[in-house]
Parts: structure tokens; sequence; C-alpha cells
């Protein structure tokens, strides 16, 4: 009788995100309930703190305009130690150690979940995880090293302009990208602390936006009359190219003209044309495209790599996403089950290409 992989589940977080990263988590743990995987549910609070997880009683899901949240009265404490594995004190003070944990699936989203630093943590104490390395992860998370990176690679880039911690805009190299821009925080995602800029006088209301959520800002050029599309991307258990859905559009714009939090998480119908009318060979491209990017920065597993299509057929990458969102509304879930790789099937093979890459890590 073959062996069960116990998994243990990783959601909430210390970032903005921290109610997507529920969702998220909440989707892969139904996944994961069959007679293959034994799952070990585990949040983290937006203070730090990780406790163990009821998914029974948990309010998991984004439901009636509600955020879900994990507390510190969630479940007994857990902590990760190197090379001691996952461990969990109960309420009355004892300790157990979860050493038969196989793999970890980090379901975060911004920082300290998806940029690097639970990767980092997990490497040291030796335990296999879903998604990509420290390094792919950071690099993808960053916005201004994305697009230095996909530049330096031939990957065509929106213009913009990098403010750092501090710093203010300089006016001739705003002046440059043109308007309308969009101000962005440049680590973090689910479209939070995003403002669409239509007048200079706006800028310095849009930067402290962005800055409540990363002090690092990016200014984009505003690329108008953009079609706004995604692909996903899903690494092969053989070791062989990725697979690349054929590209989604983004219709819900939100009434910004742009894909804001509500419209991907609160909007009551799904925001996505799951077989958009394009130009002859833009699907190709951009699916190629999709590839490249995901190569181009060593990223593993899975991703979402996000695209604008001009009028005129040009093709630039907007950003990648390293853990994209897994909710049920989720463009990546959507996208596979659309070419017949369904939401159970995407899970369970990217627990099992984890377990297979971390096999020699202990």
């Amino acid at each position: 009788m073959t062996k069960k992989i116990t998994v243990a589940v990783v959601l909430g977080g210390q970032s903005v995100e921290h109610p997507v990263s529920c969702a998220s988590g909440a989707a892969v743990l139904d996944a994961l309930n069959s007679d293959n995987f034994t799952v070990v549910p585990i949040g983290i609070t937006d203070s730090g703190r990780w406790v163990s997880v009821d998914p029974e009683s948990a309010k998991l899901a984004i439901g009636d305009g509600q955020l879900p949240q994990i507390t510190a009265d969630s479940g007994s404490e857990v902590s990760v130690m190197p090379d001691a594995g996952l461990r969990v004190t109960d309420a009355a003070g004892g300790t157990s150690v979860m050493s038969e944990v196989d793999v970890v699936f980090p379901v975060l989203h911004g920082a300290y979940g998806e940029d690097g630093t639970i990767q980092g943590l997990l490497e040291m104490a030796g335990i296999p995880y879903v998604g990509s390395n420290v390094l792919a992860s950071a690099v993808a998370m960053d916005k201004e090293f994305t697009k230095r990176l996909l530049t330096a690679d031939g990957i065509p880039v929106a213009d913009y302009v990098v403010l750092r911690s501090g710093r203010q805009p300089d006016a001739e190299q705003c002046e440059r990208l043109g308007l309308p821009v969009f101000v962005k925080p440049a680590r973090a995602g689910s479209s939070l602390g995003i403002s669409k800029v239509t007048d200079w006088s706006d800028l310095p209301e849009a930067i402290e936006l962005a800055r409540r959520v990363d002090p690092k800002v990016l200014i984009e050029a505003g690329l108008t009359g953009m079609r706004e599309l995604e692909c996903g991307v899903l690494a092969t258990e053989d070791g062989g190219a990725p697979e690349v859905t054929p590209p989604l559009e983004v219709l819900n714009s939100g009434p910004e003209g742009w894909f804001d939090f509500d419209s991907k998480y609160l909007a009551s119908e799904s925001p996505y044309d799951l077989a958009p009318e394009l130009p002859e060979g833009a699907a190709e491209r951009i699916q190629r495209l999709a590839a490249r990017v995901f190569t181009a920065l060593d990223c593993s597993d899975i991703a979402r790599v996000d695209f604008f299509l001009a009028t005129d057929g040009t093709v630039y990458v907007n950003e990648i996403n390293t853990m994209p969102g897994l909710t049920p509304k989720s463009g990546v879930p959507q996208a596979f089950a659309s070419v017949g790789v369904d939401y159970p099937s995407m899970v369970a093979r990217l627990v099992r290409m984890a377990v297979k890459r971390g096999s020699g890590l202990r």
C-alpha cells in the first residue's frame, strides 16, 4: 500500500494579501482531501505567529464581502526549527515534533510568503516546499528587478520609474512616461495599493497610498488602449518544457478602469474570458513569452504571467506571480481547468514535484 504524502499547507501571513492567502489555502486544503494525502493546516497571523488551523471550523473562504483572517486563537502554536522539522505546542504546553511532514505547500501571497523569506526558512530547516526557490521568489516579487532581468533577456516591458524609500519623484523622468501612469507598491500583489493617475497633481497622493504597502514604489507608463491577458504556467513532472495555458482575458476592470481587488475577489461573476478572440498568432506568441519569463527567472512548479496586448499586436509583460491566487475565482485554476487539468490534479502534481525535488535536502 502506497504511503500517503503528508502536506503542511501554510496560509494567511503578514502581508496585506492575508485574506487572499486564506481563500487560496482553503481551496488547496479541499483539493488535497483524498486518500493520497495527509493534510496539516497551518496558519500565520498578521503579527507573524504560527498556529495550527482546523479547516472544518475556520472560515477561510472569501464570501459575502467577508475577508477571512487567521487569529492567535485559531489553534496550537507552531514553530519551524533547523534540523527539527515542524514543532507543534499543544494547549497544555507539551511539544510534539511533526517529523513525518513530507512537504510544505506555502499558499502565501506577498511579503514574507512569496518573496523568498519563507522559502529560505524552509530550506534552512531541510523541509521541501512547493513553488519557486529563494532567488526566483524574491526577484519575481520585486517589480523593479523583474523588469530589469526581463529587459536584459530581451523581453518587452512597460517603461517605468522607481522611487526608493523616502525618495521623491523626478518631474522630468515621470513626464517621460506620459499620462496616464499606474503607481504601484514595488513588492505587493492582489492589486492592493495601486492607483491610476491621469493628472500629475494626483501623483503625491498615489505615491502615499502605495507606500502604505511598500516604501519602494513603481511609477509605470499606463499603456492606454491595451487588453490585459494572463497565462498560467505549470511545470511538468518529467522536467521538460512547462505547460502554458492559452491566454485568458481580464474583463472586469473595476470602477477606476483597472483590475482592482474587488474585481478579482468580491465580484459576483467571473472576471475572465477564458477563450478571447485574439489577432492571428497572438495567443501562441504570448504563450511562448510566458514560458520564456518562467525560465528566465528560474521559476519552479507554478506561476501566472500577466501581459498587455496593444492594438498593433505588440505584447508587453506586466508581471509574474510565483504563487498566484488559487481561489475558485482565480485565473490560473480556471485556465488549466479549461484545457483539461482540473484543480485537484494540478495541486497533486505540485506536491509530487516538490517532494521529488526536495528528496535530497535532509
